[in-house]
C-alpha cells in the first residue's frame, strides 16, 4: 500500500453533499483514514474477536492487563489507561527514555528502540506474571525493543496481542538480533493496515510523503478491541470494570468504586 495522491481517493465522492466541491487535503486524508479503519473492520474483525476475548478471559481469570508502545506508538497504548468508557484494569508498562517524544534530543527514543536487552531488563523488574497479557504495539514491528518486549514476555507466560503493519515484514527487513518480527511473537495478531511510511497522501511539488494515519486508525482498533472485551464480559454476566467520565455528575464517586475494588490489579494509581 503507498502513500495517496491527493488527485485520488480511496472512497467515492459523497452524492449525499448538498454541495459539491473540490476535495482538500483534508478530505483526501480523513478518506485515507476512513478507507483504513473500513479495512481493519471488514479484514480484522477474527483478530478483533480472539484479542477482546482473550482479555476477557484473563480479566475473569484474574489476570493483570498491561499495554507498550515506543515513540507515538505509546499513544495508543496511553490511550487505554484510566480512560473514561474504557477497562479500569489496563496498565501502561512504561520504558524510560521511549514513552513518548519527552526526551531530549527526541532522536534517543528512537535510538533506544535499538538497543538489545533493555526489554527484558524492563520486563523481569516489572509485574507481568504468567497468565497475563499484554499488548505491544509497534508500527514496523522490526526494532528490538518491542521483538524482545513480545518474545520475553511470553517467556514468562504471558499472552500478547501484538498491534502492527505488516506489510512491513514483507517491504523492510527486521531491525533486530533475532531477525523477526513483532508479528512473529504474538498470541493475537491485530494488523493495522498502515502503509510502510505511515504517511497517507503525496503532492507533486513535495519531496515527502505526509499525513500519518497510524495514531487514529491503532487507538481506533484497540478501542474495538476493549468495547468486545467488555460486551463479552457483560455477555457472561460480568459487570466490565469500566471508568466513567470525571466530568459527569457520579463520575468521579463510580471510579473511586471501581479503582478501590480492582485495587490489586491497577498498577498506575500506585
Amino acid at each position: 500500500m503507498s502513500a495517496e495522491p491527493l488527485n485520488e481517493s480511496r472512497n467515492k465522492p459523497r452524492d449525499s453533499s448538498p454541495t459539491h466541491h473540490r476535495p482538500t487535503p483534508a478530505d483526501h486524508f480523513l478518506d485515507a483514514a476512513i478507507g483504513l479503519l473500513r479495512q481493519v473492520r471488514d479484514d480484522g474483525a477474527e483478530s478483533i474477536a480472539a484479542a477482546g476475548t482473550l482479555i476477557a478471559d484473563t480479566v475473569v481469570a484474574g489476570g493483570w492487563l498491561f499495554a507498550f508502545g515506543a515513540g507515538h506508538s505509546s499513544l495508543a497504548a496511553q490511550d487505554l489507561v484510566y480512560r473514561a468508557g474504557g477497562l479500569a484494569l489496563m496498565n501502561l508498562l512504561p520504558v524510560p527514555g521511549v514513552v513518548g517524544v519527552d526526551v531530549r534530543p527526541a532522536t534517543l527514543g528512537s535510538a533506544l528502540e535499538r538497543v538489545d536487552g533493555l526489554a527484558t531488563a524492563v520486563l523481569d523488574s516489572s509485574p507481568l506474571r504468567p497468565g497475563d497479557v499484554l499488548i505491544v504495539i509497534s508500527l514496523s514491528g522490526r526494532n528490538a525493543l518491542p521483538v524482545e518486549m513480545a518474545s520475553h514476555a511470553r517467556v514468562l507466560g504471558a499472552k500478547v496481542i501484538g498491534v502492527t503493519s505488516v506489510a512491513y515484514a514483507t517491504e523492510t527487513a527486521p531491525r533486530n538480533a533475532s531477525g523477526t518480527f513483532l508479528k512473529d511473537h504474538c498470541d493475537v495478531v491485530l494488523d493495522s493496515r498502515i502503509p510502510v511510511g505511515d504517511a497517507t497522501l503525496t503532492l507533486e511539488n513535495v519531496a515527502a510523503p505526509f499525513a500519518p494515519a497510524s495514531t487514529v486508525v491503532t487507538s481506533a482498533l484497540l478501542q474495538a478491541v476493549m468495547a468486545t472485551a467488555a460486551a463479552t464480559l457483560a455477555h457472561r454476566g460480568v459487570e466490565p470494570p469500566l471508568l466513567r467520565s470525571g466530568n459527569v455528575d457520579g463520575g468521579p464517586e463510580w471510579n473511586t468504586r471501581v479503582l478501590h475494588d480492582y485495587r490489586d490489579r491497577i498498577f498506575y494509581q500506585h
